[in-house]
């Protein structure tokens, strides 16, 4: 306004006209996997026409679901007043929550695993496999396929899990592009999660937390 020769009324009637807000920034990425197309088609291709005689499921795991108290007891929402809670909290432990979404229905098979390993991540699997329609082919979603120099190597790449996969030829992975995870729908699920039960919820237990 200084610098204009203007008084601070006219530099924010300005902003307001354009939608300018300087005190807000936001992030972005870009994928730089060279198969982004490629992958991109693949999964876009199976929910807009899934195959026949199979299911889609979009796979995911939301890990390190912490289980926290406030400090003080939350104060409920009044009059010009929103709900209140303090800034600090206590945390009782971790949980994880492996998720398989049926594109088709939006019915999802949720199990909870207190860790995150190839472990757990093949016991879920053989969960959903034991809780699926045996006639049907299995399409699994699955986040990005991690290179091969990763160290640990990734719950879905370990011996155990490649060899159990082999041992069921109906279930067949399909893996989104590096930085593009927005695109397993399973994701838009656990924004769910988080906004109508985590964000606003006390748990003084993981045993709670998970109930």
């Amino acid at each position: 306004a200084a610098d204009q020769g203007l008084n601070q009324t006219a530099v924010s009637r300005i902003w307001r006209a354009f939608g300018l807000k300087p005190h807000v920034v936001d992030s972005w990425k870009l994928s730089k996997d060279p198969d982004f197309v490629d992958k991109v088609r693949d999964i876009v291709g199976l929910y807009l026409s899934p195959p026949e005689n199979a299911l889609v499921l979009a796979v995911e795991e939301k890990s390190q679901v912490q289980a926290l108290d406030r400090t003080a007891p939350i104060l409920p929402m009044m009059p010009t007043t929103p709900v209140r809670a303090t800034h600090d909290y206590v945390r009782h432990g971790t949980t994880t929550v492996f998720a398989a979404m049926d594109i088709l229905t939006g019915s999802v098979i949720a199990r909870n695993y207190r860790r995150h390993r190839s472990q757990e991540f093949l016991r879920f699997l053989k969960e959903v496999e034991k809780v699926t329609p045996k006639d049907l082919d299995l399409h699994l979603v699955l986040d990005n396929f991690p290179r091969e120099r990763e160290v640990p190597p990734a719950t879905h790449k370990t011996p155990a899990v490649k060899a159990w996969l082999l041992k069921h030829p109906r279930i067949v992975l399909h893996f989104t592009p590096t930085s593009a995870s927005w695109l397993n729908l399973v994701e838009r699920w656990f924004a769910e999660l988080t906004r109508r039960k985590l964000q606003r919820s006390t748990h003084r237990s993981v045993i709670e937390l998970e109930r």
